[in-house]
């Protein structure tokens, strides 16, 4: 009998670690250049708004010149966002629109996040 009790508890036991083990590497395998806090600020704002300027993110966010401007160019990089500069006049201009891809990475994103909260309430 005490052989049997064992087993069970050792099932019991078992199971919380493989659910851990199973949300740990999802959460491992977030997109994480879209996780950071600025950069899916971004992507969330042009994900509603066909485009928004270099200022309008900047005000949406509530960050810095620098911070906006690092940011956007990792997206840029990654082909995320597309960045088109121009003038108003003689005032520089600059836009950014979320591409398909940008798009796409951004529905897998929520959709990975969304996997995590139920795994997570599931337990």
């Amino acid at each position: 009998m005490a052989g049997k009790s064992t087993a069970y508890r050792a099932d019991r036991e078992e199971k919380p670690k493989r659910q851990t083990a199973v949300r740990e590497s999802s959460a491992s395998a977030l997109d994480r250049l879209i996780h950071e806090r600025t950069r899916l600020g971004i992507v969330s704002a042009l994900a509603v708004n066909e485009s928004l300027t270099f200022n309008e993110l900047k005000r949406l966010l509530a960050a810095s010149d620098g911070n906006v401007s690092v940011h956007a160019r990792k997206l840029e990089d990654a082909g995320y966002v597309a960045c088109t500069k121009s003038f108003a006049g003689r005032l520089p201009k600059t836009e950014y629109r979320l591409t398909a891809q940008g798009r796409r990475a951004l529905e897998k994103y929520l959709s990975h996040m969304e996997a995590l909260i139920r795994a997570t309430r599931e337990r």
